[in-house]
C-alpha cells in the first residue's frame, strides 16, 4: 500500500467524478418539484401523501448517511461509492416506471438510500485525493459548489423534463450519468483501503425511524393539529427513537457514530452551520419555485431558467471567491459573513409581492442569499470534515451530510407547515376566493416561510459567531492510506 498522492491530471479527473457525485444526489432531491403536480394527477396521490415523493428520498438520504459513512471506513470508499450508484440506478428506473404511489415512495427512498452510500464515500475519496496538499480548499469549494448547483439545475432541468418529455424522465435521467460515473470510477479514484469493525445496523434502523417519524409529525401537523395526539406520538416516537440511536450508539463497541467524535474542536459548531444551512437555502429555493409559477405564472421551463443566475454566482463565489477569502482570513469570518447575507437575501424575499415581476422581487433577493450561501457553505463544510480523525473521515462526510439533510427535510417541513397555516388563514379571512385573492393568499404563505428561513439564517450566525473558534488559515488533512487502482 501506498501513502503517496495521485498525480495532479487524475486527481482533478477523479474530483470531477466526486463533484458530480454530490450534483446528482441534491439534484434528485429537487428535479421532482415542478413533476409534482404530473405525477399526483397520474398516481393518485393525495395532496398530504404528495409530499413524501420529497421526503422518502430526503429521509433515507440523511437517515441512512453515518451507516453509508461507516461502511465506507469499513469496505472501502470506491466499493461503497460505486455500490451507492448501482443503487440509485435501482431506485430511479423503478421511481420512473411505477404505476402506483407505494412503488413511487419505495422509489424515492431506494434513491436516497443509494445517495447515502454515494456522498460520505465521495467526501473520504475528495481527501484521499487532496489531504495533506495545497488544493484541498480549491477541492472542497469545487465540491462544495456542486451542491447548490445541483439543487438549482434540479428545477431547472425538471422544468424542461416534465415540459418536453414526460415525468418519468425526471428519475430516469439519473440512470445515464450514474453508468459513466461507475465506468469511469476504477480509472479515476484510487482504491482506499478498509478498517475491522462491525456494522451498527440496529442504529442505523433508530436513527432513519427516528427521523422519519419526526419529519412525518411535522408534516402532517398543519392537518391534524400540532396538539393532536397523532402529532403528538409521531413527534414523541421519533424524540425516543433518536434517544435511542444515542445509547446504542454509547454502548455499541463499533458504534456508527462514535459520540467522542463530537469533542473533536469545531466540528459540533461546523454541523450545525451545515444544518441551518439546508434549513434555509432549500426551504427558500422550494418556495421561490413556487412564487414564481404560482403567483407570477412563469411556466415549469421559464421557472428553472429564472434561477439560473442565482446558480452562476454560487458557482463563481464558491471556486473563486470563497477559497481565496478563506485563505487569508479564515473560515469563521466567512461562515458568520455568509449567514449574514443569506438572512438579509431571505428577509429582502419575504417582501415580495402578489403584484410583483421577477426583476424587483426575486433577481436581486436571490442573488445576495446566493451570495451568503457560496460564503458559508464550503468553510464549514471543510471545517466540518478537518475536525475529525484521518480514520473517521468516512463517518465525519457522513454526519456532515446528515447535518445538512436534516436541516433540509425537517426545516422544509417546519416552514411549508407554517406557509401553508398563513395561507389558509388569509383564504379565511377573504371576502372572495379566485384571481388576485389567492395570489395574494399564497404570497403570505411564501413570504412567512421566507421569514421563517431568514431567522434559521440569523440562528446559524449567533452560532457560528458564539462557537466556532477563528481559524487564520485552512487546515490540511493528512491523506487516508489508499491503494492505487
Amino acid at each position: 500500500m501506498s501513502a503517496s498522492t495521485p498525480p495532479t491530471r487524475r486527481r482533478w479527473f477523479g474530483l470531477a467524478l466526486i463533484a458530480a457525485a454530490q450534483f446528482v444526489v441534491i439534484m434528485d432531491t429537487s428535479i421532482i418539484g415542478v413533476a409534482l403536480p404530473d405525477i399526483q394527477a397520474e398516481l393518485g396521490f393525495t395532496p398530504e401523501s404528495l409530499s413524501w415523493v420529497f421526503n422518502a428520498y430526503v429521509i433515507a438520504f440523511g437517515g441512512l448517511l453515518l451507516l453509508g459513512g461507516r461502511l465506507s471506513d469499513v469496505f472501502g470508499a470506491r466499493r461503497v461509492f460505486i455500490a451507492g450508484w448501482l443503487t440509485l440506478i435501482v431506485g430511479s428506473v423503478l421511481a420512473g416506471a411505477a404505476s402506483n404511489v407505494g412503488l413511487e415512495i419505495a422509489g424515492r427512498a431506494v434513491q436516497g438510500a443509494g445517495a447515502a452510500l454515494i456522498a460520505p464515500a465521495a467526501l473520504t475519496l475528495l481527501m484521499t485525493l487532496f489531504g495533506g496538499t495545497a488544493d484541498l480548499p480549491r477541492a472542497f469549494a469545487v465540491y462544495g459548489a456542486a451542491a447548490p448547483i445541483g439543487g438549482t439545475a434540479g428545477v431547472f432541468l425538471g422544468g424542461v423534463l416534465t415540459e418536453y418529455a414526460s415525468w418519468p424522465w425526471v428519475f430516469y435521467v439519473t440512470v445515464p450519468i450514474a453508468v459513466a460515473v461507475i465506468a469511469l470510477t476504477p480509472f479515476a479514484l484510487p482504491r482506499v483501503a478498509g478498517g475491522r469493525g462491525r456494522v451498527d445496523l440496529g442504529g442505523a434502523l433508530t436513527a432513519t425511524a427516528g427521523l422519519a417519524a419526526i419529519v412525518y409529525g411535522v408534516v402532517r401537523a398543519p392537518e391534524a393539529g400540532w396538539a393532536s395526539a397523532e402529532t403528538i406520538i409521531a413527534l414523541g416516537a421519533g424524540a425516543l427513537l433518536l434517544i435511542a440511536f444515542f445509547a446504542i450508539q454509547a454502548r455499541s463497541r463499533t458504534p456508527l457514530l462514535r459520540l467522542g467524535i463530537f469533542r473533536a474542536p469545531q466540528l459540533g459548531a461546523a454541523n450545525l452551520a451545515q444544518l441551518l444551512l439546508g434549513a434555509a437555502w432549500v426551504s427558500m429555493w422550494f418556495f421561490l419555485n413556487l412564487y414564481l409559477q404560482q403567483v407570477l405564472g412563469a411556466g415549469a421551463f421559464a421557472s428553472g431558467a429564472a434561477l439560473l443566475p442565482m446558480t452562476a454566482l454560487i458557482v463563481v463565489g464558491m471556486v473563486a471567491v470563497a477559497p481565496r477569502l478563506q485563505a487569508r482570513f479564515g473560515a469563521k469570518p466567512l461562515i458568520v459573513g455568509g449567514f449574514a447575507l443569506l438572512a438579509i437575501g431571505l428577509g429582502w424575499l419575504a417582501l415580495v409581492r402578489p403584484d410583483g415581476s421577477y426583476a424587483v422581487d426575486v433577481l436581486p433577493a436571490s442573488l445576495v442569499a446566493a451570495l451568503g450561501m457560496a460564503l458559508a457553505f464550503v468553510p464549514s463544510l471543510g471545517t466540518a470534515i478537518g475536525a475529525a480523525r484521518p480514520e473517521e473521515t468516512g463517518v465525519a462526510s457522513g454526519l456532515v451530510n446528515t447535518s445538512y439533510q436534516i436541516g433540509s427535510a425537517v426545516g422544509l417541513a417546519a416552514l411549508t407547515a407554517v406557509g401553508a397555516a398563513v395561507t389558509a388563514g388569509a383564504v379565511a379571512g377573504g371576502a372572495t376566493t379566485g384571481g388576485a385573492a389567492d395570489a395574494a393568499a399564497l404570497t403570505a404563505g411564501y413570504s412567512s416561510a421566507f421569514l421563517g428561513a431568514a431567522v434559521l439564517a440569523v440562528v446559524g450566525l449567533v452560532a457560528s459567531a458564539l462557537f466556532l473558534r477563528p481559524t487564520p488559515r485552512p487546515a490540511s488533512a493528512p491523506a487516508p492510506e489508499m491503494v492505487d487502482a
